[in-house]
């Protein structure tokens, strides 16, 4: 699995489509960036425990805990739709218009 992502410590851009912040917009205690890395490991290396021990469904229930609500429109590569959920195996479930389900596996997801 390959997951790319950003974390805004001390700024932010502005001005683009979708809002954005930092964690000192947000008026939180700024981590040294090297302690703040050694935390997402550690994070990351107990969700990867978590998964060999327990397979996808711990992770997956997490997630959809902190998730976008059901019917959040969404734009990927395969189109634009309505978040609905994850499959079994953790992969986006994107609505169609048509009423039609996509399941996305890999790729760039937006919101609308």
């Amino acid at each position: 699995m390959i997951a790319g992502f950003g974390i805004n410590l001390a700024h932010h851009p502005e001005g683009l489509a979708q809002e954005t912040t930092s964690l000192a917009a947000l008026a939180v205690e700024l981590p040294l960036p090297g302690a703040f890395l050694e935390s997402l490991a550690r994070a990351f290396a107990e969700r990867l425990a978590q998964w060999r021990e327990g397979g996808v469904a711990p992770t997956r229930a997490a997630w959809l805990t902190a998730a976008h609500p059901p019917g959040t429109p969404l734009v990927t590569a395969e189109g634009e739709g309505l978040f609905d959920g994850l499959d079994e195996g953790g992969a986006l479930r994107l609505r169609l218009a048509d009423g039609a389900v996509r399941v996305i596996h890999a790729g760039d997801v937006f919101l609308i």
